[in-house]
């Protein structure tokens, strides 16, 4: 599976944003999906994730409430909808993509996005 993030920006605290991850290459309706953050000085942290059929899905707690993922599977697509929008969010945001169950741990996850930018000022 090939993943392209798009969809970061510069905005300012308090808004949101809408981050998209175009999947293409076979079973892609059969693979998890995850978005991670990296922001500058941090580890690389998961944020959320959905589960093929998009019936379950995961968040880490500081976004719980703010982000919501979502998929298409017939337009091969994951999104992820990013409101009340913090500084602490700034970050590249990447998707990721595996086959079996959603988790949380990164090292699980085959394929990588770009990553797109996002930057909140306060």
């Amino acid at each position: 599976v090939q993943l392209q993030a798009s969809g970061g920006g510069l905005v300012q605290a308090g808004a949101s944003l809408r981050l998209s991850c175009a999947a293409s290459g076979r079973a892609f309706s059969y693979h998890a999906m995850g978005w991670f953050r990296l922001a500058p000085g941090k580890e690389r942290e998961f944020v959320a994730a959905i589960s093929w059929s998009g019936d379950s899905t995961d968040y880490t707690d500081s976004v719980k409430g703010r982000f919501t993922i979502s998929r298409d599977n017939a337009k091969n697509a994951v999104y992820l909808q990013i409101n009340s929008l913090k500084p602490e969010d700034t970050a590249i945001y990447y998707c990721a993509a595996k086959p079996g169950a959603i988790v949380t741990w990164y090292e699980a996850y085959e394929s990588w996005g770009q990553g797109t930018l996002v930057t909140v000022s306060s």
